[in-house]
């Protein structure tokens, strides 16, 4: 992809996730996402009408007068992307590839985060960190994001949720609001999901493709897993063979919602071509409503 390539798709996808972040996203979001609660301030003298209960009584004691503790919001927030680039995600039978539905999603909720004054990072991961980009502010940042996400060739095809986890919970060392951003094409990540939630406000967001767990009649064909480059031939002709296609692609989709219910985190279900606004408002306004 040349650097005009490049460029016209980055102002392409701005164009399309700055406008649905402020028109759809930024109230749902500033809702959900208020901020860790109150953080001290300061101390003052203690004046007629205040709260005793917000006497700091070292601070009296020093200084033979009543001093209370002054809070304020602790509104700032910081939001970490865990994108998926590995292999798998290069694949759609749609209007779409997953990599790019993940991107869209990736640049709505940056945009949402910064409007609501709040710094982005990023950890791009497969089965290893590919790329780490630490949480800053700004529309500028915002669009190196997009351009990675663009262009970003990734080292490994493979897919380690578990590493990108535990790298979230060792670099990270504040509470922030995490979005886990994957097709989940792995396996052995439930412990690691259970640290990272407990530490962070964690959510995830499943990207898949119908051809995953449904394969229509096309007769013979050659099928090449993206990860591994095993290659196999299978004939969709057969009434059998269709169905225990299906039956693993709901085994699995079954087998992701348990583990992730399990870790106590909330998931939101997007397929290629279809629209991802309506899941990932469904999935803030169920979190809204345990606020």
């Amino acid at each position: 992809m040349t650097a005009k390539e490049i460029f016209k798709k980055v102002r392409k996808i701005e164009i399309k996730t700055r406008g649905l972040s402020r028109q759809v996203f930024s109230g749902q979001y500033h809702s959900v996402f208020k901020g860790r609660g109150m953080a001290f301030s300061e101390v003052r003298e203690y004046q007629y009408g205040d709260d005793v209960r917000a006497i700091d009584w070292n601070v009296t004691a020093r200084f033979n007068k009543p001093y209370i503790k002054i809070f304020e919001e602790e509104r700032e927030l910081t939001v970490m992307l865990l994108i998926d680039v590995s292999g798998s995600n290069n694949f759609g039978t749609n209007t779409s590839f997953k990599l790019d539905v993940i991107t869209e999603i990736a640049a709505v909720l940056a945009f949402s985060a910064i409007q609501n004054n709040d710094k982005v990072g990023v950890i791009f991961f497969s089965d290893k960190i590919e790329k780490f980009i630490p949480p800053k502010k700004g529309s500028t940042h915002i669009l190196r994001i997009i351009r990675e996400l663009v262009d970003f060739k990734a080292d490994n095809k493979g897919t380690n949720i578990a590493e990108a986890l535990k790298y979230l919970t060792n670099a990270i060392k504040k509470r922030c609001t995490a979005f886990l951003i994957s097709d989940f094409m792995c396996d052995h990540y439930s412990d690691a999901l259970k640290i990272a939630s407990n530490k962070h406000d964690l959510m995830a967001i499943r990207v898949s493709d119908e051809r995953e767990s449904f394969m229509p009649n096309v007769g013979l064909i050659q099928l090449e897993d993206a990860e591994t480059g095993k290659k196999m031939w299978v004939d969709t002709a057969s009434k059998e063979v269709r169905k225990h296609i299906e039956q693993q692609g709901n085994t699995f989709r079954n087998k992701v919602h348990d583990t992730v219910k399990k870790s106590g985190v909330d998931l939101a279900e997007i397929s290629t071509g279809e629209d991802y606004v309506v899941p990932l408002m469904k999935m803030f306004k169920k979190r809204e409503g345990r606020a």
